[in-house]
């Protein structure tokens, strides 16, 4: 028994040191894109793992600061400010630890899949249109469409030496991972960010680095006043969707992460309430809203970690980092993060999955495409509210199919069948099949076949019996109609 609970300890310990050298330069990396100091992306990876990580939920899922939230929070401190980010954020957790205590968190499994992949393609290309411009030390405009559109004249305005660095690490981090030996040994991100780091360093090209602060700069807590604005109409909606797609990408990644291991399975509203805990920290100490993370999870499972212990551990090995050499993050060029989170975007976007579904799911990728350009023309929160709208009204009528049939009983006249659910989404077809009988036989219509019959479908088959000179009843489902020319 002792003997297994060292390798135990062994595997987690080497397991946080791997899943540590991913979450370093994505943390930094997140914090940059969303328009906030280096360090406050740290203190988010910190949190994830010495609060979330100490909680019971799922035992191998890894939190921190996640590319999917970057477009939202970059659009909340443009618009309230980095000082307000805090009080979001905390609003945030209070409301996940709601949802966790109501004991929702199972009903996040629920949301149509075609909204969640078309939520995560509309943030990769408002985060891959953003950060091209980093790649060449550019200034990004506002906006997805105004990134968009402001493509075209980019070329013009990137720095060539920036753009080389940018490009080289994106070169880095396609062709690492085909090693398998070496990226076993070191993630991809970090040997990516390393090179540039030290290539600039080495020659010193001129090009645009991280700013380093220090921690206790980059943390502010929150003040009464920002407390105050959470009476605002808008900063409600931004808490609420902080909380809401914050609890559906860690959701969807516990459900991912089960499947990856064969351990104990993820209680989900426990998650909910330990992430809720982890953003409720995260907002007291100004910082990015926390998530879990599919690739530092799955980081964590690959490298055979087998308790929680693995992520507690990778927090402890942020923070002695942050607290220890923190000037190290002064040497990444920019450019290389910008480079790191353009291949998490290209990533975000399931173009296998819409290839999938094209086959036999046509309406869902209808779902997923105007779910993107709604986030890429508008904002996540009306992106997602208006690809979930779309998912209802695509199911509505799915459940909604009607079928009339007719059988010809000669001089006994004619038996018309519907079968189905009659909604008024199907009213139109199922009038103009009755309509077209004829008007000088009888007509026994039966309606046992029907499992949904509403008020508006109802009422017309009413009209359509009492214009044939007939009653419709509704004894066992069956009502008769003869001709009366």
């Amino acid at each position: 028994m002792r003997v297994l609970r060292a390798r135990v300890r062994k595997a987690d310990l080497l397991a946080s040191l791997v899943v540590f050298l991913v979450a370093l330069p994505l943390c930094v990396g997140v914090a940059l894109a969303s328009g906030v100091p280096a360090e406050l992306g740290l203190v988010t990876g910190i949190v994830g793992g010495l609060v979330a990580g100490t909680l019971p939920g799922s035992s191998l899922q890894v939190s921190g600061p996640a590319a999917g939230l970057t477009v939202l929070v970059y659009e909340a401190v443009h618009r309230y400010g980095v000082g307000a980010l805090g009080v979001l954020v905390f609003g945030a957790g209070l409301v996940q630890l709601g949802l966790g205590v109501l004991r929702l968190g199972r009903w996040f499994r629920a949301v149509s899949v075609a909204v969640v992949q078309g939520m995560l393609a509309g943030i990769g290309l408002v985060l891959v249109a953003g950060q091209v411009y980093a790649l060449g030390d550019a200034t990004a405009p506002g906006g997805g469409v105004g990134k968009l559109t402001g493509l075209v004249s980019l070329p013009s305005l990137l720095d060539p030496v920036a753009l080389s660095v940018g490009g080289a690490t994106i070169a880095v981090l396609l062709l690492w991972p085909r090693w398998q030996r070496g990226a076993r040994l070191v993630p991809a991100p970090l040997v990516a960010v390393g090179l540039a780091a030290a290539v600039t360093g080495v020659f010193g090209l001129e090009v645009r680095r991280v700013e380093v602060r220090g921690l206790l700069d980059a943390v502010r807590l929150p003040e009464v006043a920002d407390a105050g604005r959470l009476t605002e109409v808008g900063v409600l909606g931004t808490v609420v969707a902080f909380a809401l797609i914050a609890s559906a990408e860690s959701l969807f990644s516990a459900a991912a992460v089960d499947r990856l291991h064969d351990g104990r399975r993820t209680d989900y509203d426990r998650e909910l309430i330990a992430q809720g805990a982890g953003n409720a920290v995260c907002g007291v100490l100004g910082a990015l809203p926390m998530t879990a993370v599919i690739v530092r999870s799955a980081a964590n499972v690959q490298a055979g970690a087998q308790t929680k212990a693995s992520r507690v551990l990778h927090g402890v090995w942020l923070l002695l980092f942050t607290v220890v050499v923190p000037g190290v993050l002064g040497v990444i060029p920019v450019a290389a993060l910008a480079a790191l989170l353009v291949h998490a975007g290209c990533k975000l976007v399931p173009v296998r999955e819409v290839r999938v579904l094209w086959r036999g799911h046509r309406g869902e990728v209808v779902v997923l495409v105007v779910t993107a350009t709604a986030i890429v023309v508008g904002n996540l929160f009306e992106g997602v509210l208006v690809g979930l709208a779309l998912a209802v009204a695509k199911t509505a009528w799915d459940a909604s199919h009607v079928h009339v049939e007719t059988e010809d009983r000669g001089e006994a006249g004619l038996v018309v069948r519907v079968l189905g659910h009659a909604t008024f989404l199907r009213l139109p077809k199922l009038l103009d099949a009755l309509e077209g009988l004829p008007r000088d036989r009888e007509v026994r219509l039966e309606l046992g076949g029907l499992r949904h019959l509403d008020h508006a479908c109802a009422a017309a088959l009413e009209g359509w019996a009492a214009g044939r000179g007939q009653a419709l009843t509704a004894g066992g489902l069956v009502a008769t109609s003869s001709s009366t020319s």
